[in-house]
């Protein structure tokens, strides 16, 4: 069905006779003519069924259950370990600590993780602000940088472009709707009686975006179309034969038109401003308009920095590398507008966290989530940085964790998508990883070849372990092999170390890498596999309190070109902390317990410094074995992690 603005009734034939009997009124407001009750609507291919039936979002029977994987409160851990027995754990809570919400930063498909919270916070979220994948079919990038050259110009080996995100959402733009309009739907269930929501958009979907919130809200929710002049004009732009695009669109929707959140702002009027008449005006400032401008009056009472700024220059202090980035001012203006102090403010497409970020400045609870690993390394580096400042300025701000769907997206996607095969698994991984299918495998243990080498593509929903390892080890040596490839959801931690007992014994070289959850996007065309890193650390121990230092790494390589990748295994080896990006600590780990954020460093755009030992001198307060996990992400956004004992 091609998509089109298309005129319904309720599927019948409408008739379109006068009424024929001298009993029978005249067509009008007690005998409406049919063609009276039909609407405008915008159709696309897959909005209705084969027999007209409006398609319902396709969920899971039940919601999956969310995985809290780390949970994070810097300041308490921070001084709790440096004063464990002066730490006032209710003086802090009372002075600097809100403890009515813990923010959440959720990893996985927002379709998915919006189902998941529906049953906790249907009806329980006062603003949603997101600003989607355009539908461009592009990737987007962002910087990498290595080690602590921080000068973004000199575009060497210092300075990686990696792939943040592709922007594509199906086979052309009815596909793309549909995503939106199944997201846009759940949304709307989330939302308050008084809920707001703000989708942002540029000129390629601004129109069919806006129907198809009307198809959701219902026209009567639209309350504005605001034009958001972004401030700059690129070489490309100005050199185009035509008139210069430099602005977005935001569209502003209400679930109840006639009752909804809007504190109206203003911009003070300048000291020396009079009425037409010379008098001294007593109102509130200029009501900000639906065209959002750097005006004069901004500029020259706050400066282009301050609150009332909507524009982000290149040098901003707030810059992540994310290509897609807002300013904070920007959200801002919409947070303070449409929510309140202690609100629920939620963004499901939060990309370097922006939203969050101002949300937790302004007093809100939030709820961020996207799929991409890039985002959510980004935004917890993000918000660790806005809790330490919060802190700092003696003003009271939230914990938030970190969660997943785990092996439950998985699973989702292989009962939906794969029809719950094992063999179609393989099939769909081994040909991201472009390695051919085994027709007649020498073992079942092994699928595909790449090059010369041989690959195993382990299960779904399990961990390889290093007893799998060595048994795919001895097959594929029984079956002459040199190299072996060995691609999975997730490795026992360590198994980066003892491969090297197996290839030892083997001869084989063996290459660990993680299956991407990219693969689970529609329309996916490449991924990235990294290959699973390894990582050392060791305790030290002083003065009865407990520190660790890290030892060795090696970071998790994306496949490149050849001569890319020989310049970044040459680095990896001569300098491997420069490919960590972020490391934390957690002193009283326990399996099944969430990462608990005792301790952490990490590099930003402004600072590249990283230490390599921590400063905390943690104190147990119990004698006996202790566990520490060491926790490192690299500037890939891949996890490395590490367990050492200490008698404390």
């Amino acid at each position: 069905m091609e998509r089109q603005l298309q005129n319904r009734t309720d599927g019948a034939t409408p008739k379109h006779e006068p009424p024929t009997s001298p009993h029978t009124p005249a067509w009008g407001p007690h005998n409406p003519h049919p063609l009276s009750k039909m609407k405008t609507e915008l159709v696309w291919e897959g909005k209705y069924d084969e027999y007209g039936n409006r398609r319902p979002v396709k969920l899971p029977t039940s919601p999956l259950p969310l995985q809290r994987i780390e949970t994070i409160d810097e300041p308490r851990d921070r001084l709790k370990a440096q004063q464990p027995s002066l730490f006032d754990e209710t003086a802090f809570h009372q002075q600097a600590h809100r403890d009515d919400f813990r923010n959440m930063l959720i990893w996985g498909d927002n379709k998915l993780v919006m189902a998941a919270l529906l049953e906790q916070f249907r009806g329980k979220i006062d603003l949603i602000y997101i600003d989607p994948p355009f539908d461009v079919g592009a990737d987007f990038t962002m910087q990498v940088q290595l080690g602590e050259d921080a000068d973004p110009v000199q575009k060497e080996q210092s300075i990686l472009e990696a792939v943040a995100y592709r922007d594509t959402w199906g086979k052309g733009t009815d596909s793309y709707l549909h995503m939106m309009y199944e997201r846009l739907t759940l949304m709307r269930e989330l939302l308050s009686d008084t809920g707001s929501i703000y989708v942002h958009c540029d000129w390629r979907l601004t129109a069919l975006l806006r129907l198809c919130l009307d198809d959701v809200f219902g026209a009567e929710s639209f309350q504005r179309e605001i034009i958001w002049r972004i401030g700059w004009v690129s070489g490309y732009k100005s050199a185009a034969s035509n008139w210069i695009r430099n602005h977005d669109t935001i569209l502003f929707y209400v679930k109840s038109p006639d009752s909804f959140t809007f504190n109206k702002e203003y911009i003070p009027y300048p000291p020396d401003y009079r009425r037409r008449g010379g008098q001294e005006t007593t109102g509130k400032g200029y009501p900000i308009e639906d065209v959002w401008n750097a005006n004069p009056f901004e500029f020259a009472l706050t400066g282009e920095d301050s609150l009332d700024s909507i524009q982000i220059k290149s040098f901003s202090t707030e810059k992540t590398g994310f290509e897609t980035q807002k300013n904070e001012s920007l959200l801002r203006r919409i947070i303070k507008a449409s929510s309140n102090e202690g609100d629920l403010v939620a963004d499901f497409f939060c990309g370097s966290g922006t939203t969050l970020a101002v949300a937790e400045k302004l007093g809100r609870r939030w709820i961020g989530a996207d799929l991409g690993r890039y985002a959510i390394h980004t935004s917890r580096k993000r918000l660790i940085q806005v809790q330490r400042e919060l802190h700092e300025q003696n003003k009271p701000y939230r914990a938030f964790d970190v969660y997943n769907l785990g092996r439950y997206e998985r699973q989702w996607w292989q009962i939906d998508r794969l029809k719950g095969y094992d063999e179609e698994h393989r099939r769909v991984v081994l040909r991201f990883y472009k390695a051919a299918p085994l027709e007649n495998p020498p073992s079942p243990l092994l699928h595909g070849k790449k090059g010369t080498a041989y690959v195993h593509v382990d299960q779904i929903d399990t961990l390889f372990t290093e007893q799998e390892l060595r048994a795919v080890a001895q097959a594929a040596h029984q079956a002459g092999a040199r190299e072996l490839h060995c691609l999975a959801w997730e490795f026992e931690m360590e198994l980066g170390r003892k491969k090297e007992a197996v290839e030892a014994e083997t001869g084989l070289t063996i290459r660990l890498k993680y299956i991407p959850r990219e693969i689970m996007e529609p329309n996916r065309n490449e991924v990235q596999f990294f290959e699973a890193g390894y990582l050392e650390a060791k305790a030290v121990q002083h003065d009865g309190k407990v520190d660790v230092q890290l030892v060795n790494f090696v970071p998790a390589l994306a496949e490149a070109p050849e001569k890319e990748m020989a310049a970044l295994r040459e680095r990896a080896v001569k300098s491997p902390f420069d490919f960590i990006d972020f490391w934390a600590v957690d002193f009283e780990w326990r399996e099944g317990k969430p990462f608990e954020h005792h301790w952490q460093d990490f590099r930003t755009r402004k600072d590249r410094s990283l230490k390599t030992c921590t400063d905390i001198g943690w104190q147990y307060q119990i004698p006996g074995k202790h566990q520490i996990c060491v926790k490192v992400i690299d500037v890939f956004g891949v996890d490395t992690t590490t367990v050492i004992e200490v008698e404390g």
